[in-house]
């Protein structure tokens, strides 16, 4: 097993808080704006045996828990014995599912041991309040994921649903929280949305929203949040722009910080708390970073990548970066209020993780929609 080296203070590091688990590169979909499709098609699963050595290393180092994902995590056929090789070690666990598989039977199955008293929750993916509208972003599965959500709701399992905001959907939005708070009687339900990575980039076009369709999302967010108080969630996309932006516009309206997070190329605090596995082993800082491999479970201490590799601690550093240094914003008025965003789409979009994403721009975003005088009156 390799080491990387040291950094003064490295070992001081706590280990990461949770692993996400990418447990398989197979699925039975083929969403069009899956950003990890390229992945997928270019790696091989690793055997059952190697993930149960990793998770006798996670719970040695006290990682506390682990969002299983894929490709579709139910494939697996050895998902419940990877299940149980994670409680094992002492860790909690969630699962990103597209909900198709879910069934009577796969339900039951989480009864023995400790299997669902370790359970977080169990995420389904919900694109549409109806087929024609869900099936145009994933393919042929309405029916299917809507089934599996309603069964997890009547068993009483911890369920959520992720939205993916898209063009074939953003008139839709409405329904979607109808269908999902009323009808299926969730708590919450979160959003985010398309993005031009992985077959996602292919299709980008077709799938992404523009700036007045993102602006569009917002102000229907903003109705539903005034119609269902706290049960929209989101770290990403339009439901989290518009709070962003509206603090951005907060700020340059005072002419001052009001928040700890502006002025600084500091947007991601996932690298401080945890990191990704591909399922052919891969360790990268997160799956919006698939590229920038720093090693292999198979031949290499996770804690080690975590405290000494040099990707990690350039991405840790980057919050000492002054926005107005950062190539691209340096003319930029509103730097002091910025923070650029997400580097995963920076570097896929720019080829560099010290750059801003350009669709977080919040000049950017003004320029297209001519809402500035609106957002920052």
């Amino acid at each position: 097993m390799t080491t990387t080296a040291a950094a003064p203070g490295a070992a001081t590091i706590p280990p990461p808080k949770s692993v996400n688990i990418a447990i398989t590169g197979k699925c039975n979909l083929k969403c069009r704006y899956c950003f990890y499709a390229n992945e997928m098609e270019g790696l091989k699963d690793l055997p059952t045996a190697a993930w149960l050595r990793l998770f006798d290393q996670l719970g040695e180092i006290g990682v506390r828990d682990s969002c299983i994902s894929g490709g579709e995590p139910f494939i697996h056929p050895d998902f419940f014995d990877l299940l149980d090789g994670m409680i094992a070690n002492r860790l909690r666990y969630s699962v990103l599912s597209n909900g198709t598989l879910i069934d009577e039977k796969l339900l039951q199955k989480f009864e023995t041991g400790k299997r669902r008293l370790r359970l977080d929750y169990i995420q389904v993916s919900i694109d549409g309040s109806n087929a024609a509208i869900h099936n145009q972003s994933r393919p042929g599965s309405f029916d299917r994921a809507l089934r599996g959500l309603r069964l997890l709701k009547e068993a009483k399992f911890p369920a959520n649903v992720r939205v993916t905001i898209t063009r074939h959907n953003l008139d839709d939005l409405e329904n979607i929280a109808k269908l999902l708070l009323e009808d299926v009687g969730l708590n919450s339900f979160g959003t985010n949305e398309s993005m031009p990575l992985g077959s996602g980039c292919r299709s980008d076009a077709d799938m992404s929203l523009s700036a007045p369709e993102k602006l569009k999302a917002m102000a229907t967010i903003g109705r539903l949040l005034r119609r269902y108080p706290g049960r929209l969630n989101a770290a990403a996309g339009p439901h989290s722009k518009r709070k962003t932006y509206g603090e951005m516009a907060s700020a340059i309206r005072r002419g001052e910080k009001t928040a700890p997070w502006m002025g600084t190329l500091n947007s991601c605090g996932c690298i401080f708390n945890r990191c990704d596995v591909l399922h052919d082993g891969a360790i990268v800082p997160c799956c919006m970073l698939p590229t920038l491999v720093m090693g292999n479970i198979q031949r290499d201490s996770l804690l080690d990548i975590w405290r000494h590799h040099p990707t990690l601690r350039a991405l840790r550093e980057r919050r000492r970066i002054p926005m107005n240094e950062v190539p691209g914003c340096e003319s930029c008025s509103f730097t002091p209020y910025c923070n650029g965003g997400c580097p995963g789409l920076a570097h896929a979009l720019t080829g560099e993780v010290n750059r801003a994403n350009p669709e977080d721009c919040l000049r950017k975003f003004l320029l297209e929609t001519g809402s500035g005088r609106d957002l920052l009156a």
